[in-house]
């Protein structure tokens, strides 16, 4: 497994989640890491991602209550969720990118719901 990531569940609404993504070893000289998120009958969407040098994105429908970070030395990157919502509700893919290759983890259920 290349990618680990954990940290989903069931939370109710205006609760928090973080999750955790490590990356194998394996994978040196990485440059952007990052989730997307997939509801039940949507596409998969970008929520957010961060750079090498720091620089992070979001979606507009996150921003303000989700922070993206990353730890270099441990190849992890982390997402800190706040005020979640029912419409968060999905299962959120990390991702991280080196060099022309992208790797995905396994997925994770986040559930927001009273």
């Amino acid at each position: 497994v290349q990618l680990q990531a954990s940290g989903g569940g069931l939370v109710q609404p205006g609760g928090s989640l973080r999750l955790s993504c490590a990356a194998s070893a394996s994978i040196f000289a990485i440059t952007m890491m990052g989730w997307y998120r997939q509801a039940p009958g949507k596409q998969r969407e970008l929520v957010a991602r961060i750079a090498s040098g720091g620089t992070t994105n979001y979606a507009d429908s996150v921003k303000g209550r989700f922070a993206t970070s990353r730890d270099n030395a441990k190849n992890t990157v982390y997402l800190q969720m706040n005020s979640l919502k029912s419409e968060d509700t999905a299962v959120y893919y990390c991702y991280v990118r080196s060099g022309t290759n992208s790797y995905w983890g396994q997925g994770t259920l986040v559930t927001v719901s009273s």
